[in-house]
């Protein structure tokens, strides 16, 4: 990952903004955000010096899953608005400098899809073997052991077809198959239709499911019961997800894109698993696969671990044939990391600031999800407000996605902090309030503020964009120290995530005043020493 400012592409070292649209701002009043929502808050996005936004699914759909059963890839659900508002969200965007990228759901269609009421009709007709039929085994039961992510088997018996077809999440949510030419063609289609609506890039949603096994080999068992909280997380998923056949279809799909779109075209993989790296790596190697990757190696950790941050970053050599990594603290499928990676002993918001910090020092693309510029904190929905498949089957130990995705506040006042006129699919949170756009707005020392600094820095070093990173030795499970090199300019960051001060021999160019500071850090008795919970980011 080195520097060149002639050849390196925009997304190389980009910040994101993720957007789930239901969520974002409501201007009709029915309770769900819309594109006029999100177009009416561009000028906001742009003032956090992102450099683009992703769009959560508007589709059309029965919306059973939120929009990622897909029941027309070229629509626009009602409840979002029109294709005119899609066009305009788009212009407008690009007018502000910002690139836009949507998500694709290739693996699997809603059922309610046309492609699927045309395969489920017959055996042997045209769209007969687009989506994973099997027949049962003799007993009657479904063809192999697969689990789907949702919880219960990966099968469903269809009496029409008389077979069982495969679903990864709902049984709504039919996968489709990868494997028929055919299928890809009309897949292809569909992003060429977008690319044609001026989109930059897309997110391509849990893409290693893409494809499984051709003779539906039964998993091999996986972490003791005990470790699992679902059944899915009790197998080995060899013959369900990530098969080698997937190369040959990314390099065709990436192809196929950037002969629509151009070369600097942004595709990034959404990559599931138990260890996904090597994955990642395959998708995004050289150049005639995908732009980028990122996994759950952040987003699904459940507290802060210095050396695991240490170890997921170190595994990208930033070596460009290599691949390219995209790094998400949290997204739309998990609980807010202010909530996962909070350490009581810390001062309120601390923890918060230090990961702003910390992401923006980290080499590849960046995602950031709506809301975690403010430092929101999860939302506890009782169950019977919960509308989300996953959690509600898993309850108490799902992923607590809708605690995730409730409406953005962007004003203390009001009943519903300025989203909408209208009751809110999800209530908003107590704490939310205080946290609301408008007020920290007004505060110059607000989280919202530190966000827009740090990423103003980001984007005006070459060496946080695209420089080569190092992490300093340093104790591992209390602090992070990282140097990012591009030719002549260098970057530093130290953060201390212990309730505990750290003494440490530390480069003079890490001395204070830093370009940004959180909590104190001194030199003392021939020592750098950092205060817990500091941190102190600078760049020349």
């Amino acid at each position: 990952m080195h520097y060149d400012p002639v050849r390196t592409p925009w997304w190389h070292g980009a910040a994101i903004y993720q957007i789930y649209p239901r969520s974002f701002l409501d201007t009709n009043g029915d309770g769900i955000g819309d594109l006029p929502g999100i177009t009416k808050k561009l000028d906001y996005v742009a003032s956090l010096k992102v450099d683009g936004i992703w769009l959560s699914p508007f589709f059309t759909s029965p919306m059973l899953d939120f929009g990622y059963d897909v029941s027309d890839y070229r629509g626009v659900d009602p409840i979002f608005g029109s294709m005119d508002d899609f066009d305009a969200l788009v212009a407008r965007a690009h007018t502000l400098g910002l690139k836009v990228i949507i998500d694709q759901v290739y693996c699997h269609t809603s059922d309610l899809h046309p492609w699927f009421s045309a395969s489920r009709g017959s055996t042997s007709g045209e769209m007969a073997d687009w989506y994973v039929w099997a027949d049962p085994r003799d007993d009657g039961s479904p063809p192999n052991n697969w689990q789907s992510v949702f919880s219960g088997p990966a099968w469903t018996w269809d009496s029409r077809r008389r077979q069982y077809y495969l679903h990864h999440f709902l049984k709504q949510q039919p996968t489709l198959n990868l494997h028929n030419p055919r299928v890809v063609d009309a897949l292809v289609d569909v992003g060429t239709f977008w690319i044609k609506r001026g989109v930059d890039g897309f997110r391509l949603d849990a893409l290693n499911l893409g494809m499984v096994d051709r003779r539906l080999r039964d998993n091999p068992p996986g972490p003791a019961r005990s470790e699992a909280s679902r059944p899915f997380d009790m197998q080995r998923h060899v013959y369900s997800m990530s098969q080698p056949e997937m190369i040959p279809l990314i390099e065709r799909l990436a192809a196929e894109l950037r002969s629509a779109a151009g070369e600097e075209f942004f595709t990034v993989a959404e990559v599931g698993g138990s260890d996904p790296h090597a994955t990642m790596v395959d998708y995004t190697s050289g150049s005639k696969r995908l732009s980028s990757a990122y996994s759950f190696d952040f987003i699904g950790a459940s507290a802060f671990d210095a050396a695991h941050i240490r170890s997921v970053v170190e595994r990208w050599s930033g070596d460009p044939d290599a691949g390219y990594p995209g790094f998400a603290f949290s997204n739309h499928d998990c609980a807010r990391v202010a909530s996962r990676w909070r350490n009581l002993a810390a001062p309120k918001g601390r923890i918060e600031r230090l990961l702003l910090l910390l992401q923006a020092s980290l080499s590849g693309a960046i995602f950031i999800y709506q809301g975690e510029e403010l430092g929101l904190p999860q939302v506890d929905i009782p169950f019977d407000r919960l509308v989300d498949p996953e959690s509600i089957a898993n309850y108490p130990n799902g992923s607590q996605r809708d605690g995730a995705r409730t409406p953005m506040p962007w004003s203390a006042a009001g009943p519903h902090c300025g989203f909408s006129t209208g009751e809110p699919w999800l209530p908003l949170g107590d704490e939310h309030r205080r946290l609301a756009v408008a007020t920290q707005d007004d505060d110059p020392d607000s989280i919202l503020n530190l966000f827009r600094r740090v990423m103003q820095l980001r984007s005006s070093s070459p060496a946080l964009l695209r420089g080569s990173i190092k992490f300093l030795p340093s104790p591992p499970d209390t602090l992070l120290l990282v140097r990012r090199t591009a030719g002549g300019a260098a970057a530093w960051c130290g953060v201390n995530f212990s309730d505990r001060s750290v003494a440490m021999s530390l480069p003079i160019e890490m001395a204070v005043p830093a370009d940004v500071m959180i909590g104190g850090v001194r030199y003392e008795d021939g020592a750098w020493l950092i205060e817990p919970f500091s941190g102190a980011l600078r760049a020349s």
